[in-house]
């Protein structure tokens, strides 16, 4: 896991979090009810998820450790405007001066404890990287990242532990798959949990787009 400060993981965080972002701009209402790679979510219940996630690293930026900046948050009559107004929130945070020379605390993953920047600018990088797949899955629809981004989303990876704390309820990710082959992005998500191969339930018929 980055560890230093490293102003490439802020932009590489930056094109992530973008790419999420043109994603969520091709859902409709009706795409709410999608079901998602992440077990048990629908797509509004990732959308939820992804927003608040931003406040919360948001704040931590700042040094602010309380729990409660982490809370899922009503995304209100038009959730992908509210996506969108957290995504710029949660960038501009980030390209604060001196951001990188800070220590983040992280209560929703360890109280108690304070992170580097560039550590924890990077567990938000690998989230995005697999939650715009998520998403790109969900509304079949591609999503792309250049090379020099998915070669540090891989070493990012690579550091997950891959330990019993994956089984546990809120887990980040699932334990890894198997992957025989594919996208770079590909093996990425499968090393946290995903399947490249994941398929909406059976019987589950996608609302006309």
């Amino acid at each position: 896991m980055l560890t230093e400060p490293n102003a490439d993981i802020v932009q590489l965080d930056a094109q992530a979090v973008r790419a999420s972002v043109d994603l969520m701009a091709q859902v409709t209402a009706a795409d709410l009810a999608r079901p998602t790679p992440c077990a048990g979510w629908t797509l509004h219940g990732l959308l939820t998820h992804m927003t608040s996630q931003h406040y919360g690293f948001a704040a931590a930026s700042t040094g602010d450790g309380d729990l409660a900046r982490w809370r899922l948050r009503p995304l209100g009559d038009d959730p992908v405007a509210s996506y969108r107004a957290a995504s710029v929130h949660v960038l501009a945070a980030f390209a604060a001066g001196g951001v990188l020379d800070r220590e983040f605390p992280l209560p929703e993953f360890k109280r108690g404890l304070m992170f580097p920047a560039g550590q924890a600018i990077g567990f938000h990088f690998i989230d995005y990287v697999v939650h715009s797949w998520d998403v790109a899955r969900t509304l079949d629809l591609p999503v792309r990242f250049e090379s020099p981004l998915l070669d540090v989303a891989l070493r990012v990876a690579q550091v997950v532990p891959d330990d019993d704390a994956r089984l546990e309820l809120g887990a980040p990710f699932a334990p890894k798959v198997g992957w025989s082959g594919g996208s770079r992005l590909d093996e990425i998500v499968a090393m946290l949990g995903r399947s490249p191969d994941w398929q909406r339930p059976s019987g589950w018929v996608p609302p006309t787009r």
